[in-house]
């Protein structure tokens, strides 16, 4: 059974009637059709003003970014010093 998907205005509009129109969100859900988890999680995500919304999206971006960049030269580094130790024991 897959989840029904909803669009990224549908949520921002829901998400505006609780805090900008002043409705209950147990109201909002049900009128819409969702369940509550899933308005407090648009709550999370789309609560904020947009460009902290943006801000926080692309700083998310940049630690995504980052943690493969790490998980990459690490796995260079564990190469690496398997290399060196291959090399020693048959040189030495």
């Amino acid at each position: 059974m897959s989840a029904k998907r909803y669009t990224e205005e549908f949520k921002i509009e829901a998400v505006k009637q609780v805090t900008e129109r002043g409705h209950r969100l147990a109201e909002v859900a049900t009128r819409l059709g969702v369940t509550t988890h899933s308005m407090y999680a648009w709550m999370k995500r789309y609560g904020l003003p947009e460009h902290e919304r943006i801000s926080n999206q692309d700083q998310a971006a940049e630690v995504r970014r980052l943690k493969a960049e790490l998980k990459r030269v690490t796995e260079e580094r564990d190469i690496l010093k398997k290399a060196a130790a291959y090399f020693a024991k048959t040189s030495g």
